[in-house]
């Protein structure tokens, strides 16, 4: 692996694992996050099309890669309401270990991986480590009804969440087209979303429209660091790179700052017990996603 590929590989590190803290930051409902990420995604692919010189595709490879944003958009708006139920530090780890087993289970189920039996018993191991290191992530020393509440909640909304995330990784599958010329119409799909949520919202529950409030194109910038994410991943994930085995696993260690900057910056605190649980927690998952990909 030479250096720069190294560099690129990281970039998801920094801009996913920044993101969730960017964005829970800046503040606001989850609608002005919504909003403004899908907004400054938007545009950073549109700059990135138009230097490249990549138009929209055309066709049902135009569709899929839409509906691809519309998966990634309306999981994340459950995703930015589990962040105001329990805070990103422990919001993060759970969705990862979501997004992992989902991915994992599809490339079981869809597209036959992890063919024999010793391949079967490591990937059993590895999604059973996933489900024990979320667990960790979220274990608290001091329980009470209200936090069990709010965490089985935010269990649950993320568990139905990874429905638009497998749709998010899935739906390019089924086009002809690679990584970077899905990205403008990925792109445009995740502001569909966010505009149609913001106008539902107005009209049905009379919330103010996220549209003309100032917070949601200040939440511009954490779309940049969603974008910048996406772009290096798709970038690290080519051959003549990092390849998409390592690409992935680099990726995953996002959650690692994801959760530490909750915690340092945003002051979600915890106990020194919990920090050493979480910690140890952070290592399975990725050592689980290490596994699943070296299947």
């Amino acid at each position: 692996m030479n250096t720069m590929a190294l560099l690129i590989g990281l970039g998801p590190l920094l801009g996913w694992g920044l993101f969730p803290t960017v964005a829970s930051k800046i503040g606001g409902r989850p609608v002005n996050q919504i909003v403004g990420t899908t907004l400054g995604t938007f545009i950073f692919a549109l700059v990135f099309a138009m230097v490249k010189g990549i138009g929209l595709p055309g066709g049902m490879d135009l569709l899929f890669s839409i509906l691809s944003g519309v998966g990634w958009a309306s999981a994340q708006i459950i995703t930015f309401k589990s962040f105001a139920l329990v805070g990103s530090s422990r919001a993060m780890p759970i969705t990862t270990a979501f997004q992992l087993l989902g991915a994992s289970l599809w490339g079981v189920l869809a597209l036959g991986n992890w063919p024999g039996t010793t391949a079967r018993i490591f990937g059993s191991l590895a999604l059973l480590l996933i489900i024990l290191g979320a667990w960790m992530t979220v274990w608290t020393e001091k329980k009470t009804q209200e936090s069990s509440q709010l965490l089985r909640k935010a269990v649950l909304m993320l568990a139905v969440g990874e429905i638009g995330y497998w749709a998010y990784s899935a739906a390019p599958q089924a086009t002809a087209i690679d990584g970077m010329q899905s990205f403008l119409p990925q792109s445009i799909g995740m502001l569909l979303v966010a505009v149609i949520y913001a106008v539902v919202l107005r009209v049905k529950d009379k919330e103010p429209l996220a549209l003309l409030e100032v917070v949601s194109y200040q939440q511009i910038l954490s779309g940049f660091f969603f974008a910048f994410a996406a772009l290096t991943y798709l970038i690290s994930a080519q051959p003549n790179m990092n390849g998409l085995a390592t690409g992935f696993i680099l990726s995953q260690t996002s959650v690692v700052l994801a959760t530490l900057t909750g915690i340092f910056i945003l002051k979600q605190k915890k106990t020194k017990k919990e920090m050493i649980v979480t910690m140890v927690g952070l290592v399975l998952i990725l050592l689980a996603a290490t596994i699943t990909i070296m299947i």
